[in-house]
């Protein structure tokens, strides 16, 4: 299971989003059913996020969803920093 997300942060709010970033990024690769948990800027547009996020299965996508911590800081303090956040689900072709 592969996710691209996009996160674009509120006017000013970027540094912010940036910080709860770096704080999820350890605490999701640390997860058992985590393969890939990688975060990027946008060389040119420092609002704009992207994360690439790979698990074993649907099962371990779950778990990382209702993690304490995932709850907390992306829908508790990143969620209202952002103007846009776009989840999209990928799937292997070979």
């Amino acid at each position: 299971m592969t996710l691209s997300v996009r996160w674009v942060a509120r006017h000013g709010e970027d540094e912010r989003v940036a910080e709860i970033l770096r704080r999820l990024v350890p605490l999701s690769r640390a997860e058992p059913g985590c393969l890939q948990y990688d975060v990027h800027r946008v060389a040119d547009e420092p609002r704009v996020f992207v994360l690439w996020e790979r698990y074993v299965d649907e099962r371990a996508l779950e778990a990382h969803t209702a993690a304490p911590y995932v709850r907390e800081l992306v829908l508790g303090e990143a969620l209202p920093l952002l103007e846009e956040r776009t989840r999209t689900r990928l799937v292997a072709l070979a």
